[in-house]
């Protein structure tokens, strides 16, 4: 995660923010006893998902000293609690002495009698190989730090150095975009840096490329071939070229460096998670099924955050804390306007069709367009959810389906609308995109939504980004996608003639909430009630639903037998038509269409 230094000047009064590569650099000089976090790590019993972690923590102040297991993860915003899977805990003091640990809450230790030093040693369970959680077997040490490793807070500030006691005997290599020091040992400068830098350590494939002075690699561990990875690296150098267009360069990577980390492989769990100089990528799909279509959309988006996200940083998630939920109202912005350049880029890229990629928005918008949730969010309070959504778990019942909207989706729609609309005006945002860059990202000033609007305002005149952020980012009104649609010759066709019914039915068994203002939800239906029968028609758990639906017409009145809590009853449905639109490039387009396309759409 970025980190912003704090340097005094005396000489001139006044306090300045820089982070640099070369403080990095000058800093993986130190020598192991100024180091005052040191780790080891050995996966002997990777076979039933340990591993072994020996901690020093020196330098501790006097009296009582504490070590914790993180609550978060940077680039997640839930808790997540990885103190459940740690056991075996031992502390001793410089002299080997056993200690009496303490615990205060479910999350940390307490010990006395330190004499400045601790050894503590532990094991820690993994087997959830994804952006958050961390997976050990006899193919990987999938390895998320939040996950994996104690801290001492007293020490957040002070360098870590941590050495993987790889296995050998299946060919294991590390792939992190932590400094290395030597061998199998690397060092980060601070907790921060330490947290937010994942750990591939698997008998992976590795392929790298320079842009300009800084390097590129890509560690994919999966089953496949070295021709399809070549494939997909080809495909990832187009992303990373595409993209530094939009912003005119690539940030300034700390110590040279940044690496894709792949891991696609059956007993992976589907995932994307940006961090500062490197990403985790992980899918069940390989390559070869599937995989090299399907997979290559999350590199496009991870590596759009080394911009915007990891550099252009919401003021809200500086520092990130990893004691408590991280809340965010820009997340329509950080998330969302990348979702909006993830596909963007493959087209522009000639990785998918314009076609395609015009078709591909039709899911996004209905999403957006039909959902319920914006009467009671506007996109930054959808971007306060992040805590009860993103990865967060709960037992009770939630009403998600019609109260929220995901701003990766609320965020990729208004970026579209954003877009064609400065187009109208011969701006674009790829411009406003490097501007804000400029201003905050680049000289790592963290921003407030306030600053994206008066940036805005800047680029595109006061009366439209009042306008904009007005009506669409402080309210939940919704842009006129059709005309704005028409300028580069796309159409917005509405669905009409044909039935929705606001339910999602499995095996006869409504599966969700009905949707608010929809026939079911009209009708007193609800989430857990079997359908019986539509109609005249009985409906069983093999019921194809979509042929049925298909014969039935708006405005009729329908009765609908269904079983509640073990009683029948039957209720009268209003059949309401279907709201939903298909997006599609217009067969014919005039000469200015085709020209806003091309400069929409086009290779960079």
């Amino acid at each position: 995660m970025q980190r912003l230094f704090l340097v005094v000047f005396i000489l001139f009064l006044f306090n300045c923010k820089e982070e640099k590569a070369s403080d990095k650099s000058e800093n993986s000089t130190m020598s192991s006893s100024e180091s005052s976090s040191v780790y080891t790590i050995s996966f002997n019993n990777a076979v039933h998902h340990e591993a072994e972690v020996q901690a020093t923590f020196s330098g501790l102040p006097s009296g009582e000293a504490e070590f914790r297991m993180s609550r978060t993860s940077p680039g997640r915003y839930a808790l997540h609690e990885f103190a459940k899977n740690v056991y075996n805990v031992k502390a001793t003091n410089l002299e080997g002495k056993e200690l009496k640990t303490k615990r205060p809450d479910p999350y940390s230790w307490v010990v006395e009698g330190h004499n400045g030093t601790i050894n503590v040693s532990y094991t820690i369970y993994a087997n959830h190989g994804d952006g958050t959680y961390a997976q050990i077997d006899e193919t990987h040490a999938h390895l998320n730090m939040p996950a994996t490793f104690m801290y001492a807070p007293s020490l957040a500030e002070n360098d870590f150095k941590i050495t993987f006691n790889t296995r050998q005997d299946l060919n294991w290599k590390v792939a992190t975009q932590l400094k290395q020091v030597e061998g199998n040992t690397y060092m980060a400068e601070d907790l921060q840096y330490f947290m937010d830098s994942p750990t591939e350590i698997s008998d992976h494939m590795l392929r790298s490329f320079d842009v300009e002075d800084q390097t590129i690699k890509f560690a994919l561990h999966h089953n496949g071939t070295e021709a399809e990875f070549d494939e997909y690296f080809e495909n990832t150098k187009k992303i990373v070229l595409q993209q530094k267009t939009i912003y005119g360069e690539l940030p300034q990577f700390d110590y040279g460096e940044y690496v894709f980390l792949g891991c696609y492989i059956p007993n992976a769990t589907g995932d994307g998670m940006e961090h500062r100089n490197s990403t985790i990528l992980t899918s069940t799909r390989s390559l070869a099924d599937g995989g090299m279509e399907r997979n290559i959309g999350t590199v496009s988006h991870e590596f759009f955050h080394c911009w915007n996200v990891e550099r252009i940083r919401p003021a809200s998630l500086e520092p990130f804390d990893f004691e408590a939920a991280n809340m965010s109202g820009e997340l329509w912005f950080a998330e969302g306007f990348t979702s909006y350049y993830d596909d963007l880029t493959l087209a522009r890229a000639g990785i998918i069709t314009e076609d395609d990629y015009i078709k591909g928005l039709t899911g996004t918008f209905n999403y957006v367009w039909n959902s319920p949730g914006r009467q009671f969010f506007n996109p930054i309070e959808m971007s306060y959810q992040a805590p009860f959504v993103d990865a967060a778990r709960s037992v009770d019942d939630v009403n998600r389906g019609n109260t929220f909207i995901s701003y990766y989706s609320y965020g990729s729609a208004l970026g579209l609308a954003l877009d064609l609309s400065l187009r109208e005006k011969g701006l674009n945002l790829d411009d406003y995109m490097k501007l804000v860059w400029q201003k905050f990202g680049k000289p790592f000033k963290n921003y407030t939504v306030d600053d994206l609007h008066q940036t805005l305002n800047e680029y595109a005149g006061e009366a439209f980004g009042n306008s904009f952020f007005n009506d669409y980012i402080y309210d939940s009104k919704m842009p006129n996608y059709e005309g704005l649609f028409k300028t580069v010759g796309v159409e917005l066709k509405q669905n009409l003639g044909n039935v929705a019914f606001g339910m999602r039915l499995r095996n006869g068994v409504i599966v969700s909430n009905t949707q608010i203002g929809s026939s079911a939800y009209k009708a007193g239906l609800e989430k857990g009630d079997k359908i019986l029968k539509i109609g005249d028609v009985k409906i069983s758990d093999v019921t194809d639903f979509n042929p049925l639906s298909g014969r039935l017409k708006p405005g009729s009145i329908i009765n609908i037998e269904f079983e509640r809590f073990g009683k029948r009853r039957s209720t009268d449905m209003n059949l309401e038509e279907d709201t939903s639109y298909s997006i599609l490039s217009a067969k014919e387009l005039s000469e200015n269409a085709k020209d806003n396309r091309s400069s929409w759409l086009g290779s960079k």
